[in-house]
């Protein structure tokens, strides 16, 4: 009875594939991450640069993720050479750090299809093309809303969005991320069923932008 319970959640569950074909999928899914959320759960104590006072970060793009209708691919198959450090090192003015970059590619960026040089300039132009609200921008003090209104405010200041398109998620608490699902050509578009999964918190922190 457990081995068919347990049959039964891995088949109800999204596919998660490693070493697929690269450039097999059916759309992007455009990872923004709050940067003040992140530097107090996780970079503050590594001494992170992204999180030195001298910058003034907020949504930042963690990635540019392909994926299925339903699960995704990681770590494909591809032919594409690796970027140079010099490549990576050019994403750190929206990502926060050269290290992300090189692991967004090794992870997400393979199963493209792409080059190097053309999935970060795709991955830069889907960050371009999505508004960040201003209020988030100008974030000067903490703050603790509902979820929702983060959902709300991303969709105010970018038209095209509709709810079944971005997604919130919180961590510890906090805000963690938007994450907003494109076409391959880079347009909103509905998000698959495993994607569309908002946190619900009333009361979730948001730090201040430094």
């Amino acid at each position: 009875m457990i081995r068919a319970a347990l049959l039964s959640l891995l088949l109800s569950s999204p596919a998660l594939a490693e070493g697929e074909r690269a450039g097999a999928f059916d759309y992007y899914l455009l990872s923004l991450s709050w940067s003040p959320g992140w530097c107090a759960t996780t970079g503050d104590a590594r001494n992170e640069d992204q999180c030195d006072p001298r910058h003034d970060y907020s949504f930042t793009l963690h990635g540019l993720w392909p994926q299925y209708e339903s699960g995704w691919p990681s770590y494909c198959r591809t032919g594409a050479r690796d970027p140079s450090r010099r490549q990576t090192a050019e994403m750190a003015d929206i990502m926060g750090a050269a290290g992300l970059a090189w692991h967004q590619w090794k992870k997400h960026g393979r199963c493209t299809g792409l080059s190097a040089a053309q999935y970060f300039e795709t991955a830069r132009t889907a960050y371009d093309s999505i508004t960040i609200p201003e209020v988030f921008r100008r974030l000067n003090r903490d703050v603790k809303l509902p979820a929702p209104v983060v959902e709300e405010a991303f969709i105010e200041a970018n038209p095209a969005l509709d709810r079944n398109m971005i997604t919130i998620t919180c961590d510890q608490g906090r805000i963690q991320e938007a994450r907003i699902c494109l076409t391959k050509d880079l347009r909103p578009r509905p998000c698959g069923t495993d994607t569309a999964r908002d946190c619900r918190m009333t009361d979730a922190l948001m730090e201040a932008v430094r």
